[in-house]
């Protein structure tokens, strides 16, 4: 048996194939058949080279993963698995966030906003949709800007630049503040709730507030005896003084029109006067219109002096 082996051993290497011989001094050749010339032609390709070494792989991880994914279990499995690790991330403490703060807004704004919010803490920062609670808050009327973020600690912080009210607008289901923009800011229940206000009313009026505001400056002189303005007609505007006497202001050019009405007052005391109107739609040709006690006393002035009766001096009334 030993020599069996033996020569087992001996001829082996005889048996197998042997490349032919390379004469001295010239290089084997990689290639020696048509085949294996075109397998290393081939190989030399960026191409196939790339598709063998990566996408060969790649296909079938591709190929093993779609088998496994199969399985309703496995994909159970997997599911669970993703949701724990990431309920794990979100739990961290430093993504907790455990309070919430409002600045540049007054006590009833900040309730309205903390009703927005309207979270159980302690809440994951990853929880909040933050665009969506700016658009909330910023969709309340009292707000101009609004600005939320996540601070380091646990805050969310709501900054907020609330709108300021600068006139009364009379409508017909009551009261409303509005802003220099003519966005309502909010109710009063009465006038005298903000009396510190100018009263403006009508249809149209909160869109022309810039032209309101400049007639309340230029009525400054007489700002104890201004009681408003009414839009008429959505076009233009008429002035309310104390009496109910009204200045009727032109559709162009209102504020030049009550300037000129506030020198007529300085030169001669005209407003203090018993007028019910003073009418300066027509700017070259103002109307005034005296109240009924007035213009009774003056025909019958009238009346006796066409008669040739001496008048009674007449009193006017301031």
């Amino acid at each position: 048996m030993r020599t069996l082996i033996l020569l087992w051993r001996l001829t082996l290497p005889s048996l197998r194939r042997q490349p032919p011989a390379v004469p001295a001094g010239m290089r084997r050749d990689p290639a020696p058949t048509l085949w294996s010339y075109r397998y290393q032609r081939l190989m030399l390709t960026p191409f196939y080279r790339r598709l063998v070494r990566v996408g060969l792989p790649a296909a079938g991880m591709a190929v093993a993963s779609a088998l496994w994914l199969s399985a309703d279990a496995n994909r159970a499995w997997l599911a669970e698995r993703a949701d724990a690790l990431r309920d794990a991330l979100y739990q961290r403490p430093e993504f907790l966030v455990h309070d919430v703060e409002v600045t540049g807004a007054d006590r009833a704004l900040a309730v309205a906003i903390h009703g927005i919010v309207d979270l159980e803490f302690p809440v994951s920062s990853f929880d909040i949709d933050l665009p969506a609670l700016r658009a909330a808050v910023a969709a309340l009327t009292a707000v101009r800007t609004v600005e939320a973020e996540v601070e380091p600690g646990g805050l969310l912080r709501i900054k907020v630049t609330q709108r300021v009210p600068v006139a009364v607008w009379r409508y017909a289901d009551g009261l409303r503040l509005i802003d220099s923009e003519g966005v309502m800011t909010g109710m009063i229940a009465s006038r005298s709730d903000r009396a510190d206000l100018p009263l403006i009313a009508g249809d149209g009026a909160k869109e022309a507030i810039g032209e309101a505001l400049a007639l309340f400056a230029a009525a400054a002189p007489i700002a104890p005896r201004v009681r408003g303005l009414v839009r008429m007609g959505e076009r233009r505007w008429d002035m309310v003084l104390d009496g109910d006497l009204r200045i009727l202001l032109p559709e162009r050019d209102p504020v030049p029109a009550l300037e000129r009405v506030l020198a007529l007052h300085e030169a001669q005391d005209m407003l203090d006067r018993d007028l019910a109107l003073v009418d300066m739609r027509l700017g070259a040709r103002p109307t005034l219109r005296l109240n009924q006690p007035a213009l009774n006393v003056l025909r019958t002035a009238a009346a006796a002096s066409a008669a040739g009766v001496p008048a009674a001096p007449i009193e006017e009334e301031h």
